[in-house]
């Protein structure tokens, strides 16, 4: 029998470390320590990660591991970390969670805490009748009629997958991040009109962005593109490019127009990526964007101040660029997750 393909899970930007104020691994990627079970999925918040590996979660933060038995799912924040496992859900304030996962158990009282029904549940932040935050109020309820397979979260803002592979999108919408064609926050879930009859496979949604992947692998993308996290041309990314280049005239810069440069997009624009590319996966973080092509390679695009684009600096970008390490590497990409600075990818080693 052939052996199973060897996975890891890779990171780039802004690491739990740094955000403890110590030294960060560096432009490179640094590989995620796994046990012999490897590590199957990553739930990236700002200053922590948690994975699951096949012993179970485990909390990392700077230089700490801490195992969190008996939970299969976790929604991470800054403020506070949920946790569901067979019987229930439960948050915990963020101290909370890293001192009491550093003594082998969650002792504390749960800021927050619901009970589950026996069947299996649907992958968080969906729980049955709504859906969990990991901040107060903590749970929402849905209706009836978004049924949901899956949901994401942004800053201010919510998308979920229906059934049928419509998009919904409710929450903040000063940064056009709804996709509805307006700056108007909307408190119920409401159809995302322009994607109507494209039946979408995966959401995602950034500080203030959101991205879907159609079914035939089209990416479409919306909301604040301040970075060039849309891939669409940003006016600050050319005003950072021209004084780097700094001719010293500066009048061919001023003498373009500003209507070919978008700060929001507040309808779904379709990208398109080099060469017609499909795509296979789609996360964002605060204010950049990662896919993953259905040929294995990852592609990056938007704010990169901390090198989470991993293109081996810190430069922000408003073009969709393949991360050529990986390539080099002979790395097939299989899946990406992006933190807020952070850009976590699974490989299959060759």
């Amino acid at each position: 029998a052939m052996a199973a393909p060897a996975r890891a899970w890779l990171a780039f930007g802004f690491s739990p470390e740094e955000a403890a104020g110590e030294p960060g691994p560096g432009p490179g990627p640094w590989r995620l320590e796994a046990g012999p079970e490897g590590i199957s999925r990553v739930w990236p918040a700002w200053s922590y990660v948690v994975v699951e590996t096949g012993a179970g979660l485990e909390l990392r933060s700077a230089g700490q591991r801490r195992p969190l038995p008996g939970w299969a799912e976790a929604l991470p924040s800054e403020t506070h970390l949920v946790l569901r496992g067979p019987a229930g859900t439960r948050a915990w304030r963020r101290e909370a969670a890293l001192s009491g996962a550093l003594s082998g158990a969650l002792r504390d009282e749960p800021a927050w805490s619901r009970d589950l029904p026996a069947e299996p549940p649907p992958p968080l932040p969906l729980l049955p009748g709504g859906f969990a935050t990991p901040r107060p109020p903590f749970f929402t309820a849905l209706p009836a009629a978004v049924r949901a397979r899956r949901l994401v979260l942004g800053a201010e803002h919510a998308l979920a997958l229906g059934a049928a592979g419509e998009v919904f999108a409710w929450g903040g919408g000063r940064h056009g991040q709804l996709g509805h064609g307006l700056l108007e926050p909307e408190l119920q879930p409401r159809l995302v009109e322009a994607l109507a009859g494209v039946p979408m496979q995966a959401v995602a949604a950034g500080g203030w962005h959101s991205a879907s992947i159609s079914e035939a692998g089209d990416l479409y993308v919306w909301g604040w593109n301040e970075s060039g996290q849309l891939a669409l041309p940003s006016k600050a990314l050319a005003e950072e490019r021209a004084q780097d280049e700094d001719t010293g005239t500066g009048e061919a810069e001023s003498g373009s127009s500003d209507a070919a440069f978008i700060s929001i997009q507040a309808f779904p624009a379709l990208l398109d990526l080099p060469q017609d590319l499909e795509v296979s996966a789609v996360s964002c973080g605060s204010r950049h964007t990662a896919v993953v092509t259905r040929g294995g390679e990852l592609y990056t695009w938007g704010w990169g101040k901390y090198g989470q684009l991993g293109h081996g600096n810190n430069v922000s970008s408003d073009q969709a660029r393949r991360v050529e390490h990986l390539v080099a590497e002979g790395l097939r990409v299989e899946d990406v997750v992006c933190g807020p600075w952070t850009t976590y990818v699974r490989v299959q080693e060759p």
